[in-house]
């Protein structure tokens, strides 16, 4: 499985089940792609449903860009989120 490194997460909102990650340079993500999380406790995949930038839903993120990733599985401040294929 190709991966590409989307960037990390830095903050998880456990109540919300949802994750800021910091996108990296030259990176994007849209609504339907899947993505690999890991870290020292965490490693699942999934398909990206929702995507938000200042509490609005937004289709996709570009480079640069913080955003609200609703996850399945509990993630960590640290944890790598990659883009697979």
């Amino acid at each position: 499985m190709a991966q590409k490194t989307l960037g990390k997460v830095s903050h998880y909102y456990d109540d919300l089940n949802v994750a800021v990650v910091k996108l990296n340079p030259g990176a994007s993500l849209k609504k339907g792609d899947k993505v690999q999380i890991k870290g020292n406790n965490t490693d699942f995949t999934q398909v990206v449903d929702s995507l938000q930038v200042e509490h609005q839903d937004v289709e996709s993120v570009k480079a640069g860009d913080s955003f609200g990733l609703k996850v399945d599985q509990k993630v960590h401040e640290g944890n790598t989120v990659y883009l697979t294929t």
